[in-house]
């Protein structure tokens, strides 16, 4: 074992507030060991297998975005088993900022690492909300459709 262990709750908030609310752009460096090398990543986007493949998306996320901030909410965890309830702020390099909602979980391995993450967010109804010409638009489509 190399130390890099998931054990509480706290540790998880610590790492992920570390991760999001450096100056600027989103460091994940101190947290990468803490995942296994087999972890299966997905979110509303995109599904990713393996540690380098999730690295590579945590590049892009970081180079797409101008300043992207993460204030954890709560986070409980019991057994193997980690949610964690988000805010994200991002401000992209094009487009203004947007605040998206969302909650993470985190499946531990035996040995702590984080195995699987699932993000659940809606990406395009928090993004719209933040400009003002697709938000009502966007809005009444969603409540015809699926509301």
């Amino acid at each position: 074992m190399d130390g890099f262990c998931i054990e509480s709750a706290d540790q998880i908030r610590e790492l992920w507030s570390k991760t999001y609310n450096t100056e600027g752009k989103p460091d994940w460096s101190h947290i990468l060991p803490y995942y296994d090398d087999n972890i299966l990543f997905k979110d509303t986007i995109q599904e990713i297998r393996g540690i380098e493949e999730f690295k590579k998306m945590t590049e892009r996320l970081a180079e797409r975005s101008k300043e992207l901030k993460m204030t954890v909410l709560r986070v409980i965890k019991e057994d193997n088993v980690v949610f964690v309830e988000w805010e994200m702020t991002i401000l992209f390099k094009k487009t203004r900022t947007s605040v998206i909602y969302g909650a993470s979980r985190l499946s531990l391995s035996e040995e702590g690492k984080i195995r699987e993450q699932r993000d659940y967010y809606d990406l395009w109804g928090d993004i719209f909300d933040n400009i003002p010409s697709f938000r009502k638009p966007y809005r009444r489509f969603m409540r015809k459709h699926f509301g």
